[in-house]
């Protein structure tokens, strides 16, 4: 693969003149020379003969004391401490696979949940189709995804619908320090979870649902253009507030929102508590 410029685009001098907001938009291509500016390679560029290049298809975003490029489109790679929604999968006596949307399923351990659970007991808590919010725990060498349902906020996703964008534009769904989200939860009176693998649960009255799917339509479309905090809010104003009856339950993090229990309940449990809950 060729590297260096590609003719036309700004770099050096030309580069470092434009506003920080200009050059996070520079879209590259894999294999293309980024502007370092004194800043290691982060995600999406490798380092060679002292340069740093554009792994995949993506746009520069300079996030000190890294560069890095956030990918167009592609598959959901797991991280450590990543909150991400699951599909049950498949169930076996001490621990249920789940489907994160990743090259590989994640086993969830019966241990890995609040519920004491006998061997051979998994069916009664989880069943395949089940939607969960968990946490990537590890990552062993052999690609072993480890993920846990112990902690705050995490637990089964009843109810609601889940909406799939693409992994890379979940920085924008959830906004610099958690303000889109947050933007979104207050216009609509929906409630939200968003996991970083490109699904976002989303509960609320029929109306809310539609207008959160109207908004992360937008940010799936347009997140790489400027102004879309402004638009995002534009879109959900234009149609009426949907009624609710109660207050807004809204978690204290969006990046990872509180199920407003300390643990999930397992199904069949009486008073089962409902789940409530750009960057620019």
């Amino acid at each position: 693969m060729a590297h260096g410029n590609r003719p036309g685009r700004p770099h050096g001098d030309r580069e470092r003149s434009l506003p920080q907001s200009a050059r996070e938009r520079t879209l590259v291509l894999p294999g293309e020379e980024l502007p370092t500016h004194g800043l290691r390679p982060g995600t999406g560029t490798y380092r060679t003969s002292g340069k740093i290049y554009a792994s995949v298809l993506g746009f520069v975003q300079e996030r000190p004391p890294f560069v890095q490029v956030t990918p167009l489109s592609g598959r959901y790679i797991p991280k450590p401490d990543d909150t991400i929604i699951g599909y049950v999968a498949d169930v076996q006596g001490t621990f249920w696979l789940l489907d994160i949307g990743a090259p590989r399923w994640a086993p969830l351990h019966m241990t890995g949940t609040p519920w004491k659970i006998e061997i051979g007991e998994t069916d009664q808590y989880l069943k395949v189709g089940d939607a969960v919010l968990v946490r990537v725990e590890n990552l062993d060498a052999t690609g072993r995804i480890g993920v846990t349902m112990i902690g705050e906020g995490l637990g089964r996703l009843d109810g609601g619908a889940i909406v799939t964008i693409s992994p890379a534009k979940i920085p924008r769904v959830i906004g610099r320090k958690g303000s889109m989200i947050e933007s979104i939860i207050r216009i609509t009176g929906a409630r939200a979870a968003v996991g970083q693998n490109g699904r976002i649960w989303i509960d609320g009255t029929p109306e809310a649902i539609v207008q959160v799917r109207q908004a992360l339509e937008m940010i799936e479309d347009t997140g790489h253009r400027s102004g879309l905090t402004e638009r995002v809010q534009e879109l959900l104003r234009s149609s009426p507030r949907p009624a609710r009856e109660e207050p807004i339950r809204r978690p204290p993090n969006p990046a990872a929102p509180n199920l407003d229990r300390e643990d999930p309940v397992p199904p069949g449990d009486a008073n089962e508590a409902d789940i409530p809950n750009d960057a620019e």
